[in-house]
């Protein structure tokens, strides 16, 4: 036996094996310095960035690229483990050559009946004969077929997180437009006479942050699955539910401010985890005075009590600060719709998305009708 060639292949097993079970059987994430995994994504995904381009044009080609690339990445990541499994015990069996007939006179021809048992072909050309080959070649039909069966009930437990992720963002963009919008989302609430049901508004998104929190921490490849709808992520849905929370807890006075502390609270807690897995790219969030001004008068066209501009400014700029960076890295590094809080509208000259609203005057207009 050729000890050399048994501990490599016996080395790239544990490995291969080893990464199986911290991204499919560990439910956490479990950072390592040589994950098969972690950079089959990180690689396919800096490669596919590039080459989708980071502009603005969102178009439905780029987004069709962008919306495949999760289902393939995953189909990548089993061929990746199988064919080091079949390197692995190629490795292995050419080690053991003198125990199977006939030997192989090369690492390829050992690859090539790894690989056939791996797969659970076995034409038979090659036959195990002694003991410690026999036992090496059965293991290697039993990981094969134990990689595969891990993968697909992976694939299926990545669905069903992404189909209870999904169904409340798809919901959202009913009250907050599309893209979202806070703004969007406060004024419907108060034409459709729901101010009352905000708190429960909050409480279910609190559920939706616990289950994204849990799963995604977990199972960072879920981040990569896309929105099946146009202009909506979960992404933008986070950042518009935060938003919503922010102004309620800074700048709208009788709405219960319990629940959107709460839901706030855990929502930055969950960007931070996000981002702190390294899915970020440069990005930064600002909401300068002018833009808050157009928004405060808005609220108040809106018909809801307002805090002074002055203070309200003041607490939400401060307030949203604590994960507006954040929020806007992850859609970078993610290339999806921008989290911003107006949503795909301009509020200085879009002064509401409802077609029926009447027309609201920009804030330094406003002022000299006033005086």
């Amino acid at each position: 036996m050729d000890l050399v060639w048994f501990l490599l292949g016996v080395l790239l097993l544990i490995l291969v094996a080893w990464d199986v079970f911290e991204t499919i059987v560990v439910p956490r994430p479990t950072p390592g310095w040589f994950r098969i995994g972690r950079y089959v994504v990180r690689s396919s995904w800096w490669v596919l960035r590039r080459t989708a381009g980071r502009g603005p044009d969102r178009g439905p080609t780029r987004e069709r690229i962008l919306g495949l690339f999760a289902p393939a990445v995953t189909i990548m990541l089993l061929f990746a483990w199988v064919v080091a499994l079949a390197l692995a015990f190629g490795l292995i069996l050419f080690a053991l050559r003198d125990q199977l007939e006939p030997p192989p006179t090369n690492l390829g021809t050992a690859v090539y009946f790894a690989a056939t048992s791996v797969l659970t072909i076995g034409y038979g050309d090659i036959v195990a004969n002694g003991t410690v080959a026999r036992i090496v070649v059965i293991a290697a039909a039993g990981a094969g077929l134990g990689v595969v069966a891990l993968v697909v009930t992976f694939l299926f437990s990545l669905y069903a997180s992404y189909q209870r992720r999904e169904a409340p963002v798809v919901l959202l963009q009913a009250k907050a437009g599309s893209p979202q919008s806070a703004v969007v989302l406060l004024e419907n609430m108060a034409r459709l006479e729901l101010v009352d049901h905000m708190p429960g508004f909050f409480g279910e998104w609190e559920r939706w942050e616990v289950e994204v929190l849990d799963s995604h921490v977990a199972y960072p490849l879920l981040g990569y699955f896309r929105s099946s709808h146009d202009n909506l992520s979960w992404i933008s849905a986070l950042g518009t539910v935060l938003d919503t929370a922010t102004l309620v807890l800074t700048t709208i006075e009788d709405i219960p401010r319990g629940q959107a502390q709460l839901v706030r609270d855990l929502g930055i807690h969950l960007v931070e985890d996000i981002t702190n897995l390294g899915n970020r790219a440069p990005a930064a969030s600002t909401v300068d005075r002018p833009a808050f001004d157009a928004v405060y008068v808005r609220l108040g066209a809106a018909g809801y009590r307002l805090v002074p501009e002055a203070d309200a400014w003041a607490a939400f700029s401060a307030a949203r600060s604590a994960y507006a960076d954040r929020l806007e890295a992850m859609a970078a590094f993610w290339m999806t719709p921008s989290v911003s809080w107006f949503g795909g509208s301009d509020p200085l000259r879009s002064p509401t998305h409802r077609p029926d609203a009447p027309s609201v005057p920009a804030p330094d207009e406003a002022t000299r009708q006033a005086s």
